[in-house]
């Protein structure tokens, strides 16, 4: 196995015991991703759920189901971390607020995500979903969802902007019908593509 999977392998491991915001987690730390270094695909949301908390399962609830679905692929190949990368803003769950679930940790993208996103040379596509993981990644990022959303095709081909997939998120769906009709269609297409392509050459050491 060459070393920079090796790396990256190890680097998952320290992941996995990270209990740098314990004091702030109601639920204590149980940080949930997947990665390996030939993932083409990467999904960046906001932070796993109470359902996803238990579990341990990357988006194993309703909006897993619905992302599924807008992306066109079925749980084998979404869980299939050889091809998909699934690294969230907040990798354990934040808590309750007062209305829906706490925004993620701010800690994790500062302590982990450059890491991991180094042991992701062959990545052709990147999903940012909902706010939080867009105004990380765009530069200028400015303006509410709709406005993200309605511009995604100034992102591409880095990066693929989505509204996050909760059924809170129904009425957002159905008030922007140009999303289901223009903007997930050309989403399908681009993510067969993604996970058909060859691996990215690799640099010799």
């Amino acid at each position: 196995m060459p070393k920079s999977e090796l790396a990256l392998i190890d680097l998952l491991d320290a992941v996995s015991e990270c209990r740098l915001c314990a004091p702030h987690l109601p639920h204590g730390p149980r940080p949930v991703l997947q990665a390996a270094a030939s993932a083409r695909l990467l999904i960046i949301g906001q932070a796993p759920g109470a359902k996803v908390h238990a579990s341990g399962i990357p988006w194993d609830d309703k909006s897993g189901e619905r992302l599924r679905h807008w992306l066109g692929v079925d749980p084998d190949v979404f869980y299939d971390p050889a091809r998909v990368a699934i690294m969230p803003m907040g990798f354990c769950y934040p808590g309750k607020g007062v209305s829906g679930d706490l925004p993620p940790r701010a800690e994790c993208a500062a302590q982990w995500h450059g890491q991991v996103l180094a042991g992701l040379p062959n990545v052709r596509l990147t999903l940012l979903i909902g706010h939080h993981a867009q105004r990380h990644y765009l530069a200028g990022y400015a303006g509410t969802l709709t406005d993200t959303v309605l511009a995604w095709r100034q992102h591409l081909p880095r990066f693929f902007v989505l509204p996050h997939p909760s059924p809170r998120n129904q009425a957002w769906c159905m008030h922007h019908p140009w999303f289901e009709a223009d903007v997930v269609p050309e989403l399908r297409r681009r993510v067969k593509a993604c996970l058909q392509a060859r691996p990215l050459q690799r640099r010799k050491p």
